[in-house]
């Protein structure tokens, strides 16, 4: 691993990390050094596989719900108490109902689901964390997964659409507010990503293929393809940026 980027001494907190772009970043995380905690739903044995594989000094996973209702708070506490601060946060986590509804029939549950689990939690996530970062002086680095739905929309999804739009919006707002603090805040957007939450859509291969013929690049993306530049703005290399919609989406997001 560069030097450059080098992530010994640097506690990370990776939310959703048990499978798809999360697992990656656990990987990658711990390859450049850091010592990591991530969450799980419900996957205790792919999250346990990826603790033995990450090495266990290191890497330790624990089951938490984030559905904004107080379990962030003891996840960011979990993570401090294990490992003594809190330098990164990577907020990935989050549902795409996979069912296409039109808003005139999206039930008001699926609505507070959406925004609870992908909004709410996050909300409550970046706060704790702040606070921590804060009353230790070492400055941080905050990491959001938002989505190209988040900038242009996305039609019979606009629950999740809201969420990632909002993601960006307090990215933006938090950058400048925390600049002072030495903490920055970056979001990254993928779009269509081999995860296993896209893996239902994907398995019909006539929806498949319009999915890539909108993609410039003619492919969906891998996970290790968004944690790479999740790392990277968690290093010195990205030490002028911060506020920034970094789009990891093979062009997507200018042609979809």
């Amino acid at each position: 691993m560069s030097l450059e980027l080098d992530l010994t001494g640097k506690v990370a907190l990776i939310t959703g990390g048990s499978r798809g772009i999360g697992a990656a970043c656990v990987r990658l995380f711990t390859q450049a050094g850091a010592s990591v905690l991530f969450n799980y739903q419900k996957a205790s044995e792919a999250a346990q596989k990826l603790v033995i594989s990450c090495g266990p000094d290191r890497c330790s996973a624990v089951q938490s719900d984030l559905i904004g209702e107080g379990s962030e708070e003891m996840l960011v506490e979990e993570t401090v108490s294990r490992y003594r601060h809190l330098d990164i946060l990577v907020v990935n986590h989050g549902i795409w109902p996979s069912l296409d509804q039109p808003i005139d029939e999206l039930s008001d549950e699926q609505w507070r689901t959406t925004m609870a689990i992908n909004l709410d939690s996050a909300f409550l996530l970046v706060k704790s964390a702040v606070k921590i970062m804060k009353q230790s002086h070492r400055g941080g680095h905050i990491v959001m997964v938002s989505s190209t739905a988040g900038q242009r929309g996305e039609a019979f999804h606009c629950d999740y659409a809201a969420t990632k739009g909002a993601i960006i919006s307090m990215v933006k707002g938090l950058s400048t507010e925390l600049a002072r603090d030495r903490i920055y805040v970056n979001c990254v957007a993928p779009g269509w990503v081999a995860t296993d939450m896209s893996a239902p859509v994907m398995a019909d291969p006539e929806t498949q293929q319009k999915i890539t013929s909108l993609i410039p690049l003619g492919r969906i993306g891998k996970p290790e393809e968004i944690a790479a530049p999740i790392l990277f703005l968690c290093t010195p290399l990205a030490g002028f940026i911060t506020g920034e919609v970094f789009n990891v989406n093979g062009g997507a997001v200018l042609a979809g």
